[in-house]
């Protein structure tokens, strides 16, 4: 047989059909027996299973078949009965998958398991008894029981035999058994019976299958031939009555039942059984086939069937029978929970619903009888519902008191319902209760009123911030809608400032604001919901504009024009930290954003200046000599403390000079070099106008020479007024000594001369030239020689400290 398994392990079929592979074995292949080639079939090579981490998923089919990755090859996991597998079912077949990955590709396998012949026809018993009279007639028949085969096919049951066959003959029945296909085997009698000349016989009855090799089992039949029957078995009872409890105990005995008869030996032995055929009684009770008693066997419940009637027959050994029932009454006991039947609920109740108002209606229902079925209802406690019982087990939940949604948006509702059987059995139910919304709630702000900031130069539809308001109420009566209200700041509507989204009660900035014009404005915002009638609140949000670095800071001191040169005059006697003059400077920005410093950018001498980083003060930080050039500029950069920062410049000329003329000289080239760079056509005509007027200029400078020595002694001790101008709003009022001061110095015509023509002071911020009437011919003379080195329209303005 080894052999022939061996012959049958190849694979009957490989198909391929959408993506399908087929293969077919026998079943009882040894353990790690070869399925088949799957990474041949697939078109793969089995390096390739491995990287693309091929994997099988087999579900139930797990336990028989494995995949072998670095052979690429499905083997037998286990062996494979196909009986236990599929029982008759044809064709038997497992079904399974393989999976790869990269690209992800899924192949369905089908594994046929074909039949061998590898079970043997089996009686269910090994031996069968009859008793026949020896006046049995010719042709009666005697069932006989039929062999069962697990294979299929031409390996299961063909044929039987019968051996010997002098008095018997086998019969097959040509119907088909509905049960489970197998034909019916009888033993047809033949030939008269004698006791007298056997009184036994013994008979083997062979069932054989059509494998190869072919294979039978047998059952021994054995035959006792019985004298002639006259008597046959009587009951003591034709109806027989007991009561047995529901649910009682298997093999609980019911009732005894008892039958006689006249004869002796094995026709006066008597057999009892049960001849119910159309009921289940034979599932319930049992009958002892010597003793008469009847017994439980099976499960008796009062709420299926609350009597019984069993038919029983008494058998003597020679055929003759005689019959008579019994009536079994079942008693109840309490075993059934009560049935809670929902007749009418509802799931959702508005909270404004009146006491009294029906939720649910439900019915109970227990099977049992007396006090086994009668039920009573309650429900949980602190719960806004009442439970009323009305006729026939009916029950309604009705409201008892106010509902508010916001307060309880829901109810689990809890029913339990007992019956009053020893001990009790109870059922429960819950009911879940939504409450449905009115309007009954205003929006409510989540603050009593708003303060939010707002950067200046902000993008016209910038988003500012969310008010945000709640609803306790629910859908549509909750769905709150955003309104501004109507106002104005300084005059115009607040809806040209912002807007507010109606849905998202996000606020916009309509425009750009300029912490310089508006640095705060108010309004209201309404908040109204969606129920009928709506239901709204008020809120109060401020703005507050905050300042940006949006502005470059102004030098207001000193002034710088196109069409003057101005000049700080510095005596060489100076000590250190002698104040040259004040930059003044603001921002017209607030905060940090208007803090301004100051720092010396460039200087002709570095060595000479330097400037306060806080107050603009530039004073001298070393002892001036005779060397120092008279003509200094310094370059001073103004910065604010704005992120980013902003600056300004100012271009600020020091004259390093005892006299003014001297200062006129020097500074006089301070114009030629400026304008020669301007417009160097007007310096050639300024220069030869220069050349022809010199001669008369030399004549007036002769005489104011003299007018000057003349009323230089007199000018030398008066004491001249000084009237000091203040920028305004720019003094320095706290005295800190920066500004508030009255400096005079003295501008000689010449070197060696000690006399004093002019008196310069300074007040403030701003230098201011003091001179007495009667000096009217010297600042002529001044002027006209300023005239001679400088072009008409350009004035020289000397402002000494």
């Amino acid at each position: 047989m080894i052999r022939q398994v061996l012959l049958f392990i190849s694979v009957l079929s490989l198909s391929s059909v959408l993506g399908q592979i087929s293969y077919s074995i026998p079943e009882e292949m040894a353990k790690g027996s070869l399925v088949g080639n799957i990474a041949q079939d697939l078109g793969l090579d089995a390096r390739r299973l491995l990287s693309r981490k091929a994997r099988i998923h087999t579900g139930d089919s797990a336990e028989y078949i494995e995949l072998n990755k670095e052979r690429g090859v499905l083997l037998i996991k286990e062996k494979i009965d196909r009986e236990a597998l599929c029982g008759q079912t044809t064709p038997c077949a497992l079904h399974f998958q393989i999976t790869l990955e990269n690209p992800m590709e899924f192949f369905p396998i089908t594994l046929e398991i074909t039949d061998v012949n590898d079970n043997t026809p089996v009686f269910q018993k090994d031996e069968r008894t009859f008793e026949i009279s020896e006046i049995a007639v010719i042709g009666s028949k005697f069932m006989l029981e039929k062999a069962i085969d697990p294979d299929i096919g031409l390996n299961g049951l063909q044929s039987y035999t019968l051996k010997p066959s002098d008095n018997f003959m086998l019969k097959l029945h040509s119907q088909v058994d509905g049960t489970d296909g197998r034909k019916n085997v009888e033993m047809i009698l033949q030939k008269p019976l004698d006791r007298e000349k056997q009184e036994h016989m013994s008979l083997v009855l062979t069932a054989i299958d059509g494998g190869e090799p072919q294979m039978s089992g047998t059952m021994q039949i054995l035959i006792t031939v019985l004298d002639a029957n006259d008597n046959a078995p009587v009951f003591t009872q034709s109806v027989y009555k007991a009561i047995v409890t529901e649910n009682s105990p298997k093999l609980t005995v019911v009732t005894t039942i008892s039958a006689s008869d006249a004869d002796h030996g094995s026709y006066g032995r008597i057999t009892y059984s049960i001849r119910n055929t159309l009921d289940d009684i034979k599932g319930i009770f049992e009958v002892n086939d010597e003793s008469g008693e009847v017994r439980v066997i099976g499960n008796i419940d009062y709420e299926k069937a609350r009597n019984y009637q069993i038919n029983l027959r008494a058998s003597d050994d020679g055929g003759l029978t005689d019959s008579c029932k019994v009536i079994v009454d079942i008693m109840d006991i309490n075993d059934n929970k009560p049935v809670i039947n929902i007749m009418s609920k509802s799931n959702v109740i508005s909270e404004d619903a009146k006491a009294n108002t029906v939720v649910t209606v439900f019915n109970i229902q227990d099977p049992d009888s007396g006090e086994n079925g009668k039920v009573q209802c309650i429900m949980n406690e602190n719960m806004p519902f009442l439970l009323k019982s009305t006729s026939n087990n009916f029950y309604s939940l009705v409201t008892d008191s106010d509902l508010d949604r916001e307060r309880d948006s829901g109810y689990n509702i809890s029913v339990t319902c007992s019956d009053e059987g020893v001990p009790s059995l109870s059922s429960s139910v819950t009911f879940t209760l939504q409450i449905s919304d009115v309007n009954d709630n205003a929006p409510v702000f989540e603050k009593t009123s708003y303060e939010a900031h707002l950067i200046e130069n902000n993008t016209p539809g910038l988003s500012i911030f969310t008010a945000k308001a709640r609803d306790a109420d629910w859908n549509q009566n909750a769905r709150v809608s955003y309104i501004l209200e109507d106002s104005s700041v300084n005059g115009v509507p607040v809806s040209s400032y912002v807007s507010v989204s109606a849905d998202s009660g996000v606020i916009h900035a309509v425009r750009s604001f300029d912490y310089q014009e508006i640095k705060d404005f108010q309004f209201c915002i309404k908040a109204q919901d969606g129920g009928s009638p709506p239901l709204s609140s008020n809120v109060t949000v401020k703005i507050l504009i905050q300042d940006q670095n949006d502005n470059a800071p102004q030098v207001l001191y000193p002034v710088q024009t196109s069409s003057a040169l101005v000049a700080e005059m510095v005596p060489r006697s100076a000590d250190v930290g002698y104040l040259v003059t004040k930059v003044v400077a603001v921002d017209a920005d607030s905060g940090q954003n208007a803090w301004l410093s100051y720092k010396l950018q460039k200087a002709t001498d570095r060595a000479l200046f330097e400037v306060g980083l806080q107050n603009g003060e530039i004073r001298t930080i070393r002892q001036v000599t005779d060397k120092d050039v008279v003509k200094q500029r310094l370059t001073v950069i103004v910065e604010d403390n704005g992120q980013p920062s902003r600056s300004a410049t100012v271009n600020v000329n020091v004259a390093v000079a005892d006299s003014f003329p001297e200062v006129l000289s020097e500074f006089t080239d301070f114009t030629h070099d400026k304008d020669y760079n301007d417009n160097l056509t007007f310096f050639l005509v300024l220069a030869l106008a220069v050349v022809s007027f010199l001669f008369i200029t030399c004549l007036v400078v002769i005489i104011s020479v003299k007018i000057y020595r003349w009323r230089q002694s007199r000018l030398y001790h008066s004491n001249l007024p000084v009237i000091p101008y203040y920028p305004p709003r720019y003094s320095d009022t706290l005295g800190t000594g920066t500004l508030p001061h009255v400096y005079n110095y003295e501008v000689c015509r010449t070197t060696d001369s000690r006399k004093s023509d002019c008196k310069f002071g300074r007040a403030g911020s701003q230098n201011i030239l003091i001179m007495d009437p009667s000096m009217t011919g010297t600042m002529q003379r001044i002027q006209s020689e300023k005239s001679i080195l400088d072009e008409p329209d350009s004035p020289i303005e000397v402002r000494l400290l």
